[in-house]
């Protein structure tokens, strides 16, 4: 069915697709972001956890991308009933169906630091 689908599209669907999708995943970060949510799933994940392990993120820019994720339903947000208040950050399901895409990603990744060095 996908393959069907992907067949269909003109050039043009496939270059707006990919300009969508760069534009929600795109930067230095957003996908660093996903990744560690994901990869500590089990775990209460709250903001100072998530900058402490996203090196080098600043509280700003991790606010900034944690609003858009979330805008975009990738992740959820809960503040938790709790002194001081605790916000808890999630993946959502349809976040993790980005994760086909970071694995090819990290593959290629690693592949290319090989070949380079």
């Amino acid at each position: 069915m996908e393959n069907e689908k992907r067949a269909d599209a003109t050039c043009e669907q496939e270059l707006t697709a990919i300009r969508d999708s760069v534009e929600i995943l795109g930067g230095k970060w957003k996908l660093r972001i996903m990744r560690h949510l994901n990869n500590h799933i089990s775990e209460t994940n709250t903001f100072k956890k998530i900058q402490r392990e996203v090196d080098g993120i600043s509280a700003k820019m991790l606010s900034k991308e944690l609003q858009e994720l979330e805008t975009n339903l990738l992740v959820t947000r809960k503040v938790l009933d709790t002194r001081p208040v605790t916000v808890k950050y999630a993946i959502t399901e349809y976040g993790l169906s980005v994760f086909p895409v970071t694995e090819t990603l990290v593959e290629w990744g690693l592949n290319h630091r090989q070949k380079i060095k």
